[in-house]
């Protein structure tokens, strides 16, 4: 863990304990060594890194809370004194708007919608390894960003439906999506082709949609874009366990608007299509296992994508929450 004099270990009591580690880890400023600006937050960043690096490999998320990160440059910078590289977002469904530099919106979709889990873009094949979110300002109720442990839903579903992973495991997975030319705030997929591929040119969207292994079919509308197979289950090399890296239950559940329907939207990986009862068990099995703590002014959550995956629930505004993707 961080070193007492800067970072001391909080409990919240949404937390909960796996192979007794407290999931997720929650860190806040020593009383006795406070921090008063963001510089010092940085600094105290830096100075702790191969801790934190350590913490966030057992843990698989970490919740800074009661730091000094009151904007969205505040939350640039945080992101900056880890040292990650950013990763665009490209190919990725949410729509998101740049708020600055490596800072943008989480999900804009409506706030009565839910976001189902998934690990981050697990429908492409460049995904971040690490993700940050932030709390600039809080929900009047509900939109907490519940997390939840990837290898363990893997052996739930594993004892649970072993030929169901089974296939999973052969086939890998088929993703389909519908896009519109520009962007559809009110659908939780609702990123059109330009702002998915960054372009208006449709050379250029096709030359990077094969970078990330998909097809593109152009419609009247807009386009339908193809994905995989692509494997469900991931080996996490850093860990030495298999994960549950995919977004079936996000795609199955809640990709529909106008243009999608859900249960066209993921596949297994040989064309046929998932059982319906497995998919639906799969969520239930997501939200009996994960942690939701609610959202604070000024929170930062760092998550491992290669450890956890992550949801949002329905609010009540105002909510703001910020996000920057990391390779």
């Amino acid at each position: 863990m961080a070193r007492d004099d800067l970072f001391v270990s909080s409990q919240s009591p949404h937390q909960r304990t796996f192979d007794g580690v407290p999931f997720p880890a929650v860190l806040s400023p020593n009383p006795a060594a406070p921090i008063h600006t963001i510089t010092q937050f940085e600094d105290a960043i830096q100075a702790e890194k191969a801790s934190l690096e350590s913490l966030i490999k057992s843990s698989g998320a970490v919740l800074f809370r009661g730091f000094p990160v009151h904007t969205a440059a505040d939350f640039n910078q945080t992101v900056e004194a880890f040292g990650y590289e950013e990763l665009p977002y490209v190919g990725g469904a949410a729509p998101r708007s740049n708020v600055m530099g490596r800072v943008f919106t989480a999900n804009e979709s409506p706030p009565d919608q839910k976001i189902p889990f998934h690990h981050e873009m697990a429908q492409v094949a460049e995904f971040p390894s690490k993700l940050f979110f932030f709390c600039e300002q809080e929900p009047k109720s509900g939109g907490e960003t519940p997390v939840v442990l990837s290898h363990h839903i893997y052996n739930k579903m594993k004892e649970k439906y072993p030929d169901f992973v089974e296939k999973l495991e052969e086939h890998g997975l088929i993703y389909i999506r519908v896009l519109g030319e520009g962007d559809d705030p009110s659908s939780p997929i609702g990123r059109g082709w330009h702002s998915t591929f960054m372009t208006k040119d449709k050379a250029v969207a096709e030359e990077r949609a094969a970078r990330l292994e998909m097809k593109i079919e152009w419609t009247p509308e807009g386009a339908r874009t193809i994905m995989g197979p692509i494997p469900a289950v991931k080996f996490d090399k850093s860990r030495n366990r298999k994960i549950w890296f995919n977004s079936m239950v996000a795609a199955y559940t809640g990709w529909s608007d106008s243009r999608n329907d859900p249960t066209k939207a993921v596949k297994f990986g040989d064309g046929s299509l998932l059982p319906a009862d497995v998919v639906n068990d799969c969520l239930n099995i997501l939200e009996e296992e994960c942690v939701a703590i609610p959202w604070k002014q000024g929170d930062v959550l760092l998550i491992d994508n290669w450890a956890v995956l992550h949801s949002r629930r329905s609010f009540e505004p105002p909510r703001r929450v910020l996000a920057s993707l990391c390779k």
